[in-house]
């Protein structure tokens, strides 16, 4: 329903995109979080009628019938945005128990992206009020939580295809820079429990030469999780006959002083062997911040100089105003809770999928909304890793061969239909009904004689 009503805007999704960037190009590192107040009215009169919520928030007092709720729940939530953009607060407060009698996070998509929304405004009202912006930390999970998000992150990857898309993906693409090697080391800078890797473990496996050593090295918050993650994979690897390794690292990428501590026990007793094939990988995600320093991270890289980087992104800005990346945002993320509201029919599915909204996706929404999102820390961050890894001596390997290919048989095992696959620039871009949600990309050292364009997978 909720993209039924996006359709009905006046401007193009592609519009509404290319306004979203052109103001992200624009904006400086350095530019106020709430921007000028004065102003903050009419950049979401800008905003708006660039992009598709225009039409929710005009239509509101026109429309009649089912979708009504819907639509004033999202002019409400803009006219708080932009109360909260001009430092407005007690108009911003007297909008929000509108906001919440309207709202429900076991309704209608509309109803319940604008109950996560609706609790992140909040939280951000409050912490005006308090003159209090601390940055998103990485900091270990208690147990409990940890156990409820690696149950919503299982239930995700059992909805919706955006998380086999990264696994597929990235691997497929691994497997194609691996071949030919039988020391392999994996590197993954969030490895949280690790679900990517039993994929890759299986098809190592069956091949008729299988891989002398095969080390993983994973970074994450808490060193019982990772822990707890090495022993599954570890049991895995065994029951598959894989010879397995695998070094924790606690804390974020950006804060490892050197690429040495990444290459785990070998290096330290000086038995590093020279044809051990290195890859890296990263899903990025808005949970938490995984990087602590992104120049950090790319200094990292280009000392590591591994075989392979593979990168899967969430195609949602974090630079520029409150007002422009709240609206950015809302669009993004109603996106993904009709993607999930189509997907989740049957009782047991409900309740998955209100777990995997209200761990994973109601936590990145307020962590946007709420605190700016991970990347608002204060320290310049990197906007486009593309960009930045050209800049540290890498060139893009294109994925329009069997990573396309895996990625469209992904998508042909779902049932409903919606999601979309384009493939760009040598990446792919997973969407749902023509909005980018994820881009993949994959990345190589780029030798003195290289040419610009990119190699392929084949």
């Amino acid at each position: 329903m909720l993209q039924g009503m996006l359709s009905r805007a006046p401007a193009t999704d592609a519009a509404a995109a290319a306004a979203m960037k052109a103001k992200r190009a624009t904006a400086s590192p350095g530019e106020e979080e709430e921007g000028d107040g004065r102003s903050a009215r009419g950049k979401r009169q800008q905003l708006l009628a660039l992009g598709p919520a225009t039409a929710l928030a005009s239509a509101a007092a026109e429309e009649e019938g089912p979708e009504t709720r819907g639509l004033r729940l999202l002019s409400l939530l803009l006219r708080c945005a932009e109360a909260v953009a001009m430092d407005q607060l007690t108009e911003a407060r007297e909008l929000l128990p509108e906001i919440a009698e309207l709202a429900s996070p076991f309704g209608s998509p509309p109803e319940r992206v604008a109950a996560y929304f609706g609790d992140a405004l909040c939280a951000r009202v409050l912490s005006s009020y308090l003159g209090a912006y601390s940055p998103l930390a990485l900091r270990p999970l208690a147990a409990a939580q940890s156990r409820r998000v690696a149950v919503a992150f299982q239930a995700y990857n059992a909805l919706s295809p955006l998380v086999k898309f990264s696994h597929f993906t990235a691997n497929q693409a691994i497997l194609q820079a691996l071949d030919g090697e039988d020391c392999l080391h994996v590197i993954d800078l969030d490895i949280m429990q690790g679900l990517q890797w039993p994929g890759l473990f299986h098809i190592l496996a069956s091949r008729p030469r299988k891989p002398r050593s095969l080390r993983v090295t994973g970074l994450g918050a808490s060193l019982d999780v990772l822990e707890a993650t090495g022993r599954r994979l570890a049991d895995f690897a065994a029951s598959l006959g894989l010879p397995f390794e695998f070094h924790p690292i606690e804390g974020e990428i950006g804060h490892v002083a050197d690429a040495a501590a990444l290459l785990g026990s070998r290096q330290q007793q000086h038995q590093q062997r020279d044809d051990e094939a290195t890859v890296v990988h990263w899903m990025h995600h808005c949970l938490y911040d995984v990087t602590g320093s992104d120049v950090g991270t790319v200094r990292l890289l280009r000392n590591l100089r591994p075989k392979l980087i593979t990168i899967v992104e969430q195609d949602l800005g974090h630079s520029g105003d409150f007002l422009g990346r709240f609206v950015e945002a809302l669009h993004y993320y109603s996106a993904l809770f009709d993607a999930l509201g189509d997907g989740a029919g049957a009782a047991e599915e409900s309740a998955e999928r209100h777990a995997v909204e209200r761990q994973l996706l109601g936590a990145e929404i307020r962590n946007i909304v709420a605190v700016g999102g991970p990347k608002r820390t204060g320290e310049v961050r990197v906007e486009r890793w593309g960009d930045e890894l050209r800049r540290a001596g890498f060139r893009p390997v294109s994925l329009a061969g069997s990573p396309a290919m895996q990625a469209r048989l992904l998508l042909g095992m779902y049932p409903w239909k919606g999601y979309t696959l384009v493939e760009e620039d040598a990446c792919l871009k997973l969407g749902w009904k023509d909005l980018s949600l994820l881009t993949a990309s994959a990345w190589e050292p780029a030798d003195d004689a290289a040419a610009s364009a990119p190699t392929t997978t084949s």
